[in-house]
């Protein structure tokens, strides 16, 4: 499954989004938050995992996945409205945030999910930095890579889960990164057809 990672993410990586995290201000109250935004396949929740383990070493750390916050294969548009309301917007007056977990077997909003404001919250997900809740992202990065190896890294996790809907979430990536100007809007983008140095860039301003 997406959460099943089994091997670690590329250090370069690693170390380019945590450098970025402990030099920017909190956009969030007192909470940094750290957007790994992207496409399906590519990478964001290794890097993710990763992320939020060597933040450890700076701070108190939560972990949420957008895959919790999707309303099923049609909502990629409407996670970015949910996360802002139910987990940005609370931590950001240093209040709980509450929100259910999306029940794919059952196809409806699961248990609900107490959330304590920490010093950085990492959001693994696409649409963790579009719209609403890019006001509260201090670092938004996207994860990207080549087209024929996100799918295949996507149907090898997923297999028959995933493989009669990989087209429908990819037109929904495309509509919302597109809308939003997602990519180009990123702090960091990082291609992870390649592990190293020359996968990680940071956007320039024009």
């Amino acid at each position: 499954m997406w959460d099943q990672i089994t091997e670690p993410a590329d250090p370069v990586h690693l170390e380019a989004v945590v450098e970025l995290a402990l030099d920017v201000q909190p956009r969030c109250g007192d909470t940094t938050v750290v957007a790994i935004d992207g496409r399906s396949g590519a990478g964001k929740t290794t890097l993710a995992q990763g992320v939020a383990a060597d933040l450890r070493s700076y701070g108190t750390v939560a972990l949420v996945h957008m895959d919790h916050l999707y309303p099923g294969w049609d909502g990629l548009g409407e996670s970015s409205e949910i996360l802002a309301t139910r987990v940005l917007e609370p931590i950001s007056r240093a209040s709980s945030a509450a929100y259910a977990h999306w029940d794919w077997d059952a196809g409806g909003w699961g248990a609900t999910v107490v959330l304590e404001p920490t010093d950085f919250l990492v959001i693994d997900g696409g649409g963790s930095s579009v719209g609403p809740a890019r006001p509260c992202t201090a670092v938004a990065v996207f994860v990207d890579a080549d087209p024929m190896l996100r799918m295949s890294r996507g149907l090898a996790r997923d297999g028959d889960t995933y493989r009669p809907h990989w087209q429908r979430w990819a037109a929904q990536e495309d509509a919302v990164f597109a809308a939003d100007d997602t990519r180009a809007g990123a702090d960091l983008v990082i291609d992870t057809t390649r592990r190293g140095l020359r996968s990680a860039g940071w956007n320039q301003p024009t």
